[in-house]
């Protein structure tokens, strides 16, 4: 072959690994005798929109790599793939285009499995599933009434975040800005009776659990911490000074009672029974209600909306001083989820206090003054740190300096002993709402009979499987709602417990259910439970997940508390609490935006194909410029995805993996250009040539033979503390500098065929078909994926000979090669009579040398 065709190469490897099933996983139960260690490596499985792009590329390569190097050093791999499959923009391409959901979803399954199998990834493709399969959903329906029995899941009326648009809950995570993550819509609050996980009775324990986690990302570990949001504070009680009945008292949580001297007002949400008693006699506070409702429901949107209020005209007391009296505003920046819907507000400590006070000319109180100079406590609202140490001036304890830890427990000790609260520990971690109203989800499996009530479904039953179109009549997916309260086939069956008339449960679970338990499913995919428990306590938990930090919250601490709920209803052993010993958090890939103007001057945006670059410019084919936007997260929208089938169809797979590899660290993003593709390119053409012309006849050279061996054992050992750090580029530029280390070196024949072995080995994790054609043809035994990892001898580490730059004055002049044992006094010696130093030194004595073993040597005039 004069070159080296991907085209014919790939494709023949490909059928080899599927024909030897290389990547095929044991069975638990067939390792009783095996003394492998395992090892179970995951990338966070992909959602079927269709086609992947450059950017599941360098996810999956990640994984690949750490996967086949595993399996070289000896270890039980398990490599599965799957798809995340329910969710809106199944049932929304459904609403825009006709057909079905799941047609739609399938078929884009099969399209991003034809397009990720010759990108040559190592996985298990006998474990595959999709989340929409029933069986896969019928045995996380198993998991609910599991859960249920176990009071792990219940149901009650709840204030919810509702998307107008797309007609569903969204979960709190799940809103962004105040809008829905998916639809982009204004959120609204409503109340509905919805089904919740008990997530919140984990708060404590993931939160500890999180100082366990020595692999994960820092950054990870606070982000949860904070969302989870541990905090001490003082919970005490208003009473009310002409209240309607029965409202005696209004109940408060505050992290900071440190600043009760301050108050000027209680806020409660439009949300609040106090709020809704006001509302059901005065069609002025409903309208005020209803408006505040129609407000951003997350801490961000509720930061940037304009604060509202309305006086109600009820007044509180203080619980410092009963004559000092307080006016109740129902505002709509207060949440009836977070602590108790209800305020105390202290315009001059925080600043959506303060703009609340401004507004409503209400008095701005300062409780701490600074330890030197005073405030302008209008102009510039003073929050003091934690740490910080200020005068409490106002407390009943009287002046003193204090931190501000210390005046939060003076106060809380202070009314303990008055008998006016009591500090208690919260968490910001609410129960996690899973009811979604739409069809394309799990089915939520309870009936409800009106003898009854809510009543599970008998596991036999199950899985309760989504209607397709049984009765010869298609889902019409354009009408508003959700299909399943409009198909009484479906809807309409008997009683699980007394066989009378009864209504299924219509809502479906959100797709953040199907994402927090799959992991545990790929070690047995096709058993009859949700797990199997000797498959589930082998293989669990996963050494290695990998994945974006936009997962830090939602499906990372939901995945955490769902292993937690497996384990207690017996369907993970004890030790997979946490599910994941590592994290990786990869950047993304991005790509230049190419971006012309329509007439009306909005952007209308071309794929890289249709763009020629020159001289720094782009430009289409009818001579128009473009406008390039560099290094952007690649977007459909933006049309500056870059797709793999047709790098694979230029360059090959190879190609593609090698450089999402070799260009950034794996944690940054890496941005992808024709010219770095092409590159790569080129030079994994230059390591095929050297392999396929290597001169069996070259002669022997005991000297360059130890060179370019030793050469080889030092990219044995820097490799493979790249790949076990994830340092994959550091891999590759290492590989770089072997490559030219083989190339450019006398050695004999066999030396080279040795180290050129070695690089095939060091490159298949990367570059696995390649890797498999050199191994061929250097006579490899068998394929380079079943070969032993290499190991570095560590005696050819330690050089016999070490180059030492000589500086003076700091710059670099010249540079001596010595023995790597050479005293230090005779290295001086030698740097010393060095023709440069002598120059510098022009008959003067130097004023010190500097003499670093191995490293270099400074010399000062």
């Amino acid at each position: 072959m004069s070159r080296y065709s991907a085209a014919e190469i790939e494709p023949k490897w490909q059928k080899a690994w599927e024909d030897a099933n290389v990547f095929k996983a044991p069975l638990a139960q067939d390792l009783r005798d095996s003394d492998k260690p395992k090892y179970y490596v995951l990338e966070m499985f992909p959602y079927p929109s269709g086609r992947i792009h450059i950017g599941h590329v360098r996810n999956y390569t990640m994984g690949d790599v750490i996967a086949r190097y595993k399996l070289s050093t000896g270890h039980n791999v398990l490599h599965p793939m799957g798809f995340d499959a329910f969710g809106m923009p199944a049932e929304n391409a459904a609403m825009a285009n006709g057909g079905h959901p799941k047609d739609w979803t399938y078929s884009n399954i099969d399209t991003m499995v034809a397009q990720m199998k010759p990108l040559g990834f190592g996985l298990d493709w006998s474990r595959m599933f999709a989340t929409c399969d029933p069986e896969y959903y019928g045995q996380q329906q198993a998991l609910f009434l599991d859960f249920l029995a176990k009071d792990l899941v219940y149901r009650k009326n709840a204030v919810v975040n509702w998307d107008p648009v797309d007609m569903t809950v969204l979960a709190n995570e799940q809103v962004e800005n105040g809008r829905g993550w998916r639809s982009g819509a204004e959120v609204e609050r409503r109340e509905l009776t919805q089904w919740f996980f008990k997530i919140s009775d984990y708060s404590e324990e993931l939160l500890e659990a999180l100082d366990t986690l020595d692999n994960w990302p820092a950054k990870v570990k606070l982000m949860q911490a904070n969302w989870i949001g541990r905090s001490r504070g003082l919970q005490f009680a208003f009473s009310t000074v002409n209240a309607p009945e029965h409202f005696d008292r209004i109940d408060v949580y505050t992290t900071r009672p440190d600043t009760l001297a301050g108050a000027s007002f209680v806020g409660i949400s439009p949300d609040h029974p106090l709020a809704k008693e006001l509302e059901a006699g005065s069609a002025e506070v409903a309208a005020f209600c209803a408006e505040a409702r129609r407000g951003g429901t997350t801490e961000e949107a509720i930061e940037k909306a304009e604060k509202m209020g309305f006086d109600t005209g009820i007044r509180v007391r203080h619980p410092f001083d009963t004559a000092w009296e307080l006016p109740v505003y129902i505002a709509n920046f207060i949440l009836m989820d977070y602590g108790t819907g209800a305020i105390f507000g202290c315009p001059g400590h925080d600043q959506r206090d303060h703009d609340f006070a401004k507004k409503y000319d209400l008095p701005i109180v300062e409780t701490f003054a600074p330890l030197e100079g005073e405030i302008d406590i209008q102009a510039a609202p003073f929050v003091p740190a934690k740490t910080e140490k200020v005068r409490y001036t106002r407390l009943i304890a009287g002046e003193e300096e204090q931190t501000g830890e210390e005046a939060v427990n003076a106060a809380v000790d202070f009314c303990e002993s008055n008998g006016v609260g009591h500090g208690v520990t919260k968490f910001r971690l609410r129960d996690w709402g899973l009811s979604r109203q739409r069809y394309w989800g799990c089915p939520i499996p309870v009936v409800h009979c009106p003898d009854c009530g809510v009543v599970p479904e008998k596991k036999e039953n199950l899985p309760i499987q989504l209607p397709y179109d049984e009765d010869g009549t298609p889902i019409d997916f354009s009408i508003p709602g959700n299909p399943l309260d409009r198909h009484p086939s479906w809807r309409d069956c008997a009683c699980p417990e007394c066989g009378q008339p009864a209504k299924r449960e219509t809502d479906t679970m959100d797709t953040f259910v199907d994402s927090s338990w799959y992991y545990t499913r790929f070690t047995a995919p096709h058993a009859t439970t949700p797990t199997d428990m000797a498959e589930a306590a082998y293989w669990m938990n996963v050494d290695q997940y990998i994945g974006g930090i936009e997962h830090a919250i939602l499906h990372l601490l939901y995945s955490r508390f769902f292993s937690r709920a497996m384990q207690i209803t017996g369907h993970l052993p004890e030790s997979a609490k946490e599910p994941f010993d590592a994290l990786f958090t990869q950047g993304m890939v991005t790509h230049a935006i190419y971006q012309t103007r329509n007439a009306e001057g909005r952007p209308v945006y071309h794929y890289p194909e249709e763009v020629t670059l020159r001289d720094g410019k782009g430009y289409l084919e009818d001579g128009r410029e473009v406008e390039i936007i560099p290094s952007a997260k690649m977007s459909k929208s933006k049309n500056n995805v870059v797709d793999p089938v047709q790098i694979i169809q230029q360059y090959g797979a190879d190609t593609a993996r090698w450089f999402v590899l070799s260009d950034s660290p794996p944690e940054r993003d890496v941005e992808w250009t024709a010219s770095g593709a092409e590159a790569a390119s080129k030079h994994l053409a230059r390591v095929w040539r050297l392999a396929a012309e290597l001169d069996a006849d070259a002669p022997a050279d005991a000297t360059e033979d130890t060179a370019l061996l030793r050469e080889m054992h030092k990219a044995i050992h820097d490799v493979t503390l790249g790949v076990e750090s994830f340092g994959f580029n550091a891999s590759i530029a290492r590989l770089y500098a072997f490559t030219n280390a083989v190339q450019k070196s006398k050695a004999g024949a066999e030396a080279k065929r040795t180290a050129t072995r070695a690089l095939a080995q060091l490159m298949s994790p990367m570059t696995p078909h390649l890797a498999e054609e050199m191994w061929q043809i250097l006579g490899g035994e068998g394929l380079v994926a079943h070969a032993p990892w290499p190991v570095a001898d560590e005696a050819m580490l330690v050089d016999d000979v070490v180059t030492l730059p000589i500086q003076i004055n700091g710059k670099r002049r010249a540079e001596i090669d010595v023995p790597a044992d050479m005293d230090k006094a005779e290295v001086e010696k030698l740097a010393l009579a060095h023709h440069a130093v002598i120059k510098a030194l022009d008959g003067a004595t130097p004023k010190k040398v500097i003499v670093v073993p191995g490293r270099i040597v400074n010399v000062v005039i």
